[in-house]
């Protein structure tokens, strides 16, 4: 009995902890209506490099939304077609031509995936390249399958020329429609934001960088000067690859959205597995003791008190439920955001399991040669140099 108690308490104070000493990640206080900053007095020159393999469900709607860009500077927008087989170049300016805005896409194919590259970020690279040449003051990576608010352009741009940053990124909002999504995507984004606290990412000088890979608006100079994505072309997480580089340059921010949202369904518990899978042992730098330690710790942080409360006795019960309660509170901003229900907040524990379980995978397909899998390649790799 004593041994169940002390678990209980260190479960208790592993959630006082996150609660009170983690940047108060979990009230998801930082989005980009919180503070914005005034419009700048000119609106320096943007160029979206947009890397898209065989993306043609959702890229019409991508595109056309960077198309409709409510900015008042010059824009334009680099489609990089990465060895599309479903007509994602053709279905991109078909979109251009619907808005009559031909005049700001342009769609380059990229050129084969060469050794030492993971194909987003060389597709990445190559639009840099061409972008380059325009001598823009801003790039804004975004992902093919994320739709923008038309002032989503003028918010970040006014954010960086604002507060001085080199990198504003936006958490784009994910699809919560099938049960598969309301159950995991809110504590996909809730371990996210309590792994890398926002609040820790947006000081001036952070130790915690990180940023979110479908909305990146980012200093061309700033870029370059960080090693430009050649510095970071075998990154699984890219996203937090890149700020890691460009916080060296200057502060950085990081923020939860309504103007970004993610296109891209997930309709079954195994396509979210999958998606989690892809990254989640790169996270833990591939090692098995960090694996099996971060198994411990799930266990305790979120498995044990619900077990305690159902099957203990005494105070390991009440010191289980105290920290279930603990868990259920902190989830519920996050709910709030993407608006479900309160309820959800008890389900954590088994939400925890879950993803416990999709981040063993992700080690398993990196020991069978296909870790970090995505759109038929396996890119899981050595750092770079």
């Amino acid at each position: 009995m004593i041994a169940l108690t002390v678990i209980a308490a260190a479960a208790l104070a592993a959630w006082v902890y996150l609660l009170a000493f983690r940047g108060l990640f979990w009230l998801a206080r930082e989005t980009d209506e919180a503070g914005a900053p005034p419009d700048p007095s000119a609106w320096p020159a943007v160029v979206a490099v947009v890397p898209a393999r065989n993306e043609a469900d959702v890229v019409a709607r991508s595109v056309g939304s960077l198309l409709a860009q409510d900015y008042p500077g010059d824009f334009k927008v680099i489609l990089m077609d990465d060895a599309s087989e479903d007509g994602t170049a053709d279905v991109a300016r078909a979109a251009a031509r619907d808005l009559g805005r031909e005049d700001r896409l342009e769609v380059v194919t990229g050129a084969p995936l060469p050794a030492g590259w993971t194909g987003k970020l060389w597709a990445v690279s190559q639009g840099v390249e061409r972008a380059d040449a325009g001598a823009p003051a801003y790039l804004l990576l975004t992902d093919a399958d994320i739709a923008h608010g038309p002032d989503n352009l003028r918010a970040l741009v006014a954010r960086a020329e604002g507060e001085g940053r080199v990198l504003v990124s936006l958490m784009a909002k994910l699809c919560v429609e099938t049960w598969p999504e309301r159950l995991l995507i809110p504590a996909f984004v809730f371990f996210f934001d309590m792994l890398y606290p926002f609040a820790w990412v947006n000081r001036p000088k952070t130790r915690t960088p990180a940023a979110a890979g479908g909305c990146m608006l980012v200093g061309r100079e700033a870029l370059a000067a960080a090693g430009g994505i050649a510095s970071i072309r075998t990154a699984i997480i890219d996203d937090c690859a890149l700020a890691a580089r460009m916080a060296t340059q200057g502060p950085i921010w990081l923020g939860l959205t309504d103007r970004a949202r993610s296109l891209r369904p997930y309709r079954t518990i195994g396509e979210i597995g999958r998606m989690v899978s892809r990254s989640a042992y790169a996270q833990l730098n591939y090692s098995p003791w960090l694996l099996a330690g971060t198994l411990v710790g799930m266990g305790l942080v979120y498995l044990a008190a619900p077990l305690l409360t159902a099957f203990a006795g005494g105070w390991a019960r009440w010191l289980g439920l105290a920290a279930w309660t603990a868990m259920a509170i902190s989830f519920q901003p996050m709910l709030a955001f993407y608006r479900r229900s309160p309820l959800w907040g008890f389900a954590l524990p088994a939400i925890g399991a879950l993803y416990s379980l999709f981040t063993v995978q992700s080690a398993i397909q990196v020991w069978q040669g296909k870790g970090g899998m995505w759109k038929g390649r396996a890119q899981a790799m050595a750092a770079t140099p």
